[in-house]
């Protein structure tokens, strides 16, 4: 029996691969970064841990802005760290 491939994603701001089911995913739509639970959002998305290290660690380096060209707002981070917090919670 053939065993199934488990696509990998890096984080980031750690730079760790990681199976892409484990990460959070980030997306750049109209100008502002949106978290996409789902992962079939339409756009660019970039993957992140979801651990508020990983997002503290992604504001201060500006990885968003770099990865995609999309300055990370207090409301965008806000949104990401509920996220967070709720799957820490399941």
């Amino acid at each position: 029996m053939k065993t199934k491939k488990i696509p990998l994603r890096m984080c980031i701001a750690c730079r760790q691969g990681k199976p892409k089911k484990e990460l959070l995913r980030v997306v750049a739509a109209n100008g502002d970064l949106i978290v996409d639970e789902t992962g079939k959002a339409a756009g660019r998305g970039a993957y992140i841990c979801p651990t508020i290290e990983c997002l503290d660690k992604a504001k201060k380096s500006k990885a968003f802005s770099r990865t995609l060209d999309t300055p990370m707002s207090d409301t965008a981070y806000n949104a990401m760290k509920r996220v967070i917090l709720r799957r820490d919670i399941k």
